[in-house]
């Protein structure tokens, strides 16, 4: 069973980075052919892709956020993490990570979520 954890603050102050990390079992980060999102849902809006990290390490951004954003992972640990700085209320959601199928071009597996706050 594949299990995806997110975990990170709560609450942010506005102008900090948010830093989340999520926590993969039961599937590998190198194993080919997936890739590794962060999505995240505001209140009252839908979902928004952040940006993902490929098996092989290669990043990918969504363009309005991408001078904002970095992901990355650690191997040893099987977790991918993203960085978003210069925060403000306007990031405030429920932030995901998921896995994409990349063969079959859909999201297999999603942690929970963990909400992000930020406020002063």
């Amino acid at each position: 069973q594949v299990l995806l954890q997110e975990s990170g603050p709560g609450l942010v102050k506005p102008s900090q980075t948010v830093s989340l990390t999520c926590t993969v079992s039961g599937s590998s980060i190198t194993a080919s052919d997936y890739y590794w999102n962060w999505i995240r849902q505001p209140p009252g809006k839908g979902p928004e892709w952040i940006g993902a990290i490929g098996y092989e390490g290669s990043s990918f951004y969504s363009p309005p956020l991408k001078s904002r954003t970095s992901i990355s992972r650690d191997t040893s640990k099987n977790q991918f993490s993203l960085q978003l700085t210069s925060v403000t209320p306007e990031d405030t959601a429920v932030y995901y990570c998921a896995r994409w199928q990349g063969s079959y071009y859909y999201y297999d597996y999603w942690g929970q979520g963990t909400q992000v706050t930020v406020s002063s």
